[in-house]
């Protein structure tokens, strides 16, 4: 099996890898991940999950590198990660009795043969009605301010869901795992 590699500085991404029980180095991508003019949620996090495998690729020959990125969208508008409070409760206030589509990009690339697999898993959350009060508490119990839609979903998050729908709820976390164990495997990647 090609070394391991995650391009990624998320501890989100590295812990749920660890899942699979494979070894695997991690580092950090040096890229540019601006939104191009009119660049939709899905062409987004497709391009930046392989620009995030492909960054990697010179240090990393002969290996695999997983790239991975996630959008959520309400309402047609993307939501990146709020980084401070207000920001975090703006979110949740317009999620509030909403649905968030939550769009995560995977990419497998081969650096001993330049192919790359790229896929999309959508997954969707459906908040209940939230005050601000309730907002306000959750924010300070859990200061979810590097995620993505204002909320960490193996933690207290799940308390402002209505429902969830979606095939891999990995991919709310970042890394969507069953596409990816889909991947390795045409790799040729023997997993326990």
């Amino acid at each position: 099996m090609l070394p391991l590699v995650l391009s990624s500085s998320s501890a989100y991404r590295r812990e749920l890898l660890e899942r699979l029980r494979l070894p695997f180095s991690w580092s950090a991508p040096a890229i540019d991940e601006t939104r191009q003019p009119n660049e939709e949620g899905e062409a987004l996090v497709l391009r930046l999950a392989e620009e995030k495998a492909r960054a990697l690729a010179h240090l990393h020959p002969q290996h695999l590198i997983i790239g991975s990125d996630q959008v959520a969208v309400l309402d047609g508008q993307i939501l990146g990660k709020p980084m401070n409070f207000a920001r975090a409760q703006a979110q949740l206030r317009g999620a509030s009795g909403s649905s968030v589509v939550f769009l995560t990009g995977v990419a497998l690339l081969n650096t001993a043969t330049d192919e790359c697999q790229v896929d999309c898993v959508p997954f969707t959350v459906h908040f209940r009605e939230l005050d601000d009060d309730r907002i306000e508490r959750y924010l300070e119990a859990e200061r979810p301010f590097d995620c993505a839609g204002s909320f960490k979903s193996e933690g207290l998050g799940v308390s402002l869901f209505r429902a969830t729908e979606g095939s891999d709820a990995t991919s709310l976390v970042g890394l969507p795992l069953i596409r990816l164990v889909d991947m390795l495997l045409a790799e040729g990647v023997r997993i326990p």
